[in-house]
């Protein structure tokens, strides 16, 4: 068996959440367990709330807890960095690829047009699923795009990668407690991974 890794990736745009703080306790127990190593890894990924005051009350946090990480961003390790800013030039590259791979695709919507997207569903009574609007935009518009000062984000493509692995929309997994579970991901819609200012979303 290979060695056990598990992480915990808080968001430094506010102070620890108890959420996050009961996570870290499993994910650490788990790890002494089974002789393996508990990460650190922060999350700061929303530059305009992130703090260094929230940082250091993550660190102090966790450590009053007894929960303290094997590798992170103050103590090392051989997969650093572990501050995700820091690694942002890994990014562009693998986003390009899914890209050209059809995985994924620049969307030029602005704030104001997918909101006016979420109130047209809401007004219909439906869940808002974005309407991939942009997934098949020629080069010529885009650059007409980008040539009036809009920059694009880049959103996950589900139903090419859905159709990549399976046949159907509906996706099938096993749960340790509920048992089988279904999810329709045509229901997800094609969420931001990169966004417009060059920096990956937490989930990316």
């Amino acid at each position: 068996m290979s060695e056990v890794r598990v992480r915990i990736a808080p968001s430094p745009s506010g102070n620890l959440h108890i959420g996050t703080a009961r996570t870290a306790l499993f994910n650490y127990l788990f790890a002494k367990k089974n002789n393996g190593k508990f990460i650190l890894r922060i999350e700061d990924t929303d530059a305009e709330r992130t703090s260094q005051a929230y940082i250091d009350n993550t660190f102090d946090s966790l450590k009053a807890l007894g929960l303290n990480w094997d590798e992170g961003p103050d103590v090392g390790g051989p997969y650093g960095p572990y501050t995700q800013s820091e690694r942002f030039d890994i990014y562009p590259k693998y986003v390009q690829e899914l890209i050209d791979k059809g995985f994924a695709y620049e969307c030029f919507c602005t704030p104001e047009e997918l909101e006016a997207e979420k109130e047209e569903a809401a007004k219909n009574k439906k869940p808002y699923v974005y309407t991939k609007k942009c997934v098949n935009l020629t080069e010529e518009e885009k650059a007409k795009l980008r040539a009036e000062g809009r920059k694009p984000a880049v959103r996950f493509n589900i139903e090419k990668a859905q159709k990549a692995f399976h046949d159907s929309s509906i996706l099938k997994f096993d749960d340790l407690v509920k048992g089988e579970l279904h999810m329709d991901t045509s229901l997800l819609g094609d969420f931001v991974i990169f966004k417009s200012n060059g920096t990956p979303t937490y989930n990316f």
